[in-house]
C-alpha cells in the first residue's frame, strides 16, 4: 500500500481507504431491529483492509457501523489506524456536537477520533457554533483534526473562516470518473489550501466495477494493458489526478477489499487518463 500526507494534519494515510456506509436498509434494520445483515463479513472486510496496510477508515454516527469498526480494529495498534467519524446535521449545536462525539467514541471504544467531519451543512445552525465545539474537542484531545463533508467550495471557505485556533484538514465529497463536479471548485481549493479530499462512491455504486458502453470498453482496454481490473483502474484514475485525493470505497467483503487495494501502488500514464476522459465525454455526448 502507498501512503501520503493527509492534508494539514501531517498524518500518513493510505491512498485508498475503506468506507463503512452500506445502504439505507442496513441503517434502518440496525436502528429498528438491531440486526445488521452480513455483519461478520463486513468486520472481516475491514480487518482485511488493515492487514493489507489500509489505515484510513471512514464511518459516521448515521451509518450504524461504529461498533463494527471497533470490533475490526481490535488487536491492531490504535496509533496506526486513522478513524474518521462524522456528526449528523441535527447535532451541530455546540452541546450536541460534544455529546455526539462522546457517543461515537463509546461505540468505537477509543479515546479519540483522528478526523471528525461535519456530515452535511445545516443552514439553521451557525458554522461558528459548530466549529467552536469542534475546536474544543481538539483542545481536549478527543479529535485530532477537523473536516467537512458535502460542503461546497464556498461553504468550505466559510468553515475555515469560522475556526479561530485550528485549521480544516479534509473535505469529503462524492468524486469518481462518472461524478466529476469536485473538479470545478473543490479540488482547486484543496490544492490551494492543502486539504485532503476524501472521495466517496469512487466506483459510482459499482457502475465502474462492471462498466458498459464506450467508457466500459475504454476501461477494460486500460485494465488489460496494466493487468488490472476495471475497478482498480477507476480508483487509480483518482489517485493519478492529485496526491491529495483519498478514495474510500466501501468495505463489504474481504475479496472486494483486496481488489480495491490493488488500485494503489502504480500509476496510469497521461495518455490513459486522456483516453478514459475522452471516452467518458463521447459517452455523455459532449
Amino acid at each position: 500500500m502507498e501512503y501520503a500526507t493527509f492534508g494539514r494534519a501531517g498524518m500518513k494515510a493510505s491512498r485508498i481507504g475503506v468506507g463503512t456506509y452500506y445502504d439505507p436498509l442496513f441503517i434502518l434494520s440496525a436502528a429498528l431491529l438491531r440486526f445488521r445483515r452480513g455483519r461478520r463479513e463486513k468486520v472481516a472486510a475491514i480487518r482485511r483492509a488493515l492487514e493489507l496496510g489500509i489505515n484510513l477508515i471512514d464511518t459516521a454516527e448515521l451509518y450504524r457501523t461504529e461498533d463494527l469498526v471497533a470490533e475490526a480494529i481490535e488487536g491492531f495498534r490504535r496509533d496506526e489506524v486513522l478513524i474518521c467519524g462524522k456528526v449528523w446535521p441535527s447535532h451541530l449545536r455546540y452541546e450536541a456536537v460534544l455529546k455526539a462525539c462522546e457517543a461515537s467514541l463509546r461505540r468505537l471504544r477509543t479515546s479519540y477520533l483522528d478526523l471528525y467531519l461535519v456530515h452535511w451543512p445545516n443552514p439553521r445552525v451557525p458554522l461558528s457554533e459548530t466549529m467552536r465545539a469542534l475546536e474544543r474537542l481538539v483542545d481536549e484531545g478527543k479529535v485530532r483534526a477537523i473536516g467537512v463533508s458535502n460542503f461546497s467550495a464556498e461553504q468550505v471557505r466559510s468553515a475555515q473562516e469560522a475556526l479561530s485556533k485550528h485549521e480544516l484538514t479534509a473535505v469529503q465529497v462524492e468524486y469518481s470518473l462518472l461524478e466529476r463536479r469536485a473538479e470545478q471548485e473543490l479540488l482547486p481549493l484543496c490544492r490551494k489550501e492543502n486539504l485532503a479530499l476524501m472521495a466517496y462512491r469512487p466506483l459510482a455504486h459499482g457502475l465502474l466495477s462492471q462498466p458498459t458502453g464506450a467508457l466500459g470498453k475504454a476501461l477494460r482496454a486500460v485494465a488489460a494493458k496494466y493487468k488490472k481490473t476495471a475497478a482498480q483502474v477507476a480508483l487509480n484514475w483518482l489517485l493519478s489526478k492529485d496526491e491529495r485525493i483519498f478514495p474510500i470505497p466501501r468495505a463489504s467483503r474481504p475479496a472486494r477489499v483486496e481488489e480495491n487495494a490493488g488500485g494503489a501502488g502504480w500509476r496510469l500514464q497521461p495518455q490513459d487518463l486522456e483516453g478514459l476522459e475522452g471516452a467518458l465525454a463521447r459517452a455523455q455526448g459532449a
